[in-house]
């Protein structure tokens, strides 16, 4: 395994998603607002809860990266490295919007309460610490720590492929934001 590719195929994905979610908050009001006819979220909503996933995701990656750095002095990364397999189908449907039934926490909902300035802000931190520790965890190091994730029944997944994680639901998002685009543009 080329543990450089890895890290800069997960750093360009990162990237292009968070640029696009990026673009979003260049939208005028009516379009960042606009109440889709199935009831769901407007555009500004759904922003929010990246923001409030990228939260909650964040202080698990966190958590993951301190416990696989300290796994590192302990276990054999070139073994971890030379077994790694990736489930790249079931990642894949984690980024698209509709793929399958998604159930998220309250926590997770969007409140209302951060004005767009303040979430975009958020955001763009966030992907500075997703970059942070992707530098941190520069030389496999990810490959050694593994926490369930539900979703999609992905199981065990190392703290690389919650970073990835992460971007997928972003751009999984993108989608259904630009559903409701399509429908201002309708009307």
């Amino acid at each position: 395994m080329d543990i450089f590719r890895y890290i800069q195929d997960i750093k360009t994905h990162l990237k292009l998603t968070f640029d696009e979610v990026d673009g979003w908050f260049k939208k005028d009001k009516e379009t960042l607002n606009h109440q889709p006819s199935n009831g769901g979220w407007t555009i500004q909503q759904i922003l929010e809860h990246i923001y409030l996933t990228n939260f909650y995701l964040l202080i698990l990656i966190e958590k993951g990266s301190k416990k696989a750095m300290k796994n590192s002095l302990n276990l054999d990364l070139e073994s971890e490295m030379k077994n790694y397999s990736f489930n790249k189908e079931n990642f894949d449907r984690v980024g698209e919007h509709g793929a399958f039934e998604w159930i998220r926490p309250e926590h997770m909902e969007p409140k209302g309460e951060m004005s767009p300035d303040e979430i975009r802000s958020l955001i763009t931190q966030q992907y500075l610490q997703c970059l942070h520790y992707l530098e941190v965890m520069k030389n496999g190091e990810g490959f050694l720590y593994k926490t369930t994730m539900t979703v999609n029944e992905l199981g065990k997944i190392n703290v690389y492929e919650y970073i990835y994680f992460l971007s997928l639901h972003a751009q999984r998002h993108i989608t259904q934001m630009k559903k409701n685009e399509s429908e201002t543009i309708k009307n």
